[in-house]
């Protein structure tokens, strides 16, 4: 990111993955709100869904948050990066697909970025497009043989929230005079 911001390498893309029950960056608003649910820590400008929203109990880890980093937030506000929302049955597919192949069986919230990386590498095999694509690995998925198990058994369902139910979670974000 830092040769992207200073010109060196202008056109290198930076895609952030979240799952779409959680959909901060790519359906949240960019401003002031709680960094937690309490609404005992300080005010943060970043993606939110707000507050009070509060996430469906899927496999997501610890991707359930209802912000987004400020760093991350302001990059994305700024169009140094972009961000996709993907379904949890997809990530876990994927997650299983890179185990067959590379034998290390992920952590779900790294196989989110996994999904992504095969969906670009397949976007360059139909376009015949060269790209050299990096995501992040960050732990293995060892702890979650449930979630693996019950994908394996059709028992994991993708929770997209409704516009009514972001819309409670909007209205938990404070207003601040003179900011928003």
């Amino acid at each position: 990111m830092r040769d992207k911001l200073n010109g060196i390498h202008p056109d290198t893309r930076f895609v952030g993955v979240e799952p779409a029950s959680c959909p901060s960056l790519t359906r949240g608003v960019y401003a002031y709100d709680f960094a937690d649910t309490g609404q005992a820590c300080l005010l943060c400008k970043m993606y939110t869904l707000g507050n009070g929203f509060i996430p469906s109990p899927d496999h997501a880890g610890g991707l359930r948050y209802h912000g987004m980093s400020p760093i991350v937030s302001k990059l994305k506000h700024d169009g140094y990066m972009e961000a996709v929302a993907v379904r949890q049955t997809d990530v876990f597919a994927a997650a299983e697909q890179f185990a067959k192949l590379e034998t290390i069986l992920p952590a779900p919230e790294s196989s989110l970025a996994i999904l992504q990386a095969i969906r670009e590498a397949e976007r360059c095999r139909e376009t015949g497009e060269a790209k050299t694509i990096l995501f992040g690995l960050t732990g293995t998925g060892y702890f979650d043989m449930v979630a693996y198990d019950r994908h394996n058994r059709g028992e994991l369902e993708d929770h997209i929230p409704t516009d009514e139910e972001l819309q409670a979670g909007f209205d938990s974000i404070p207003h601040v005079p003179g900011l928003q």
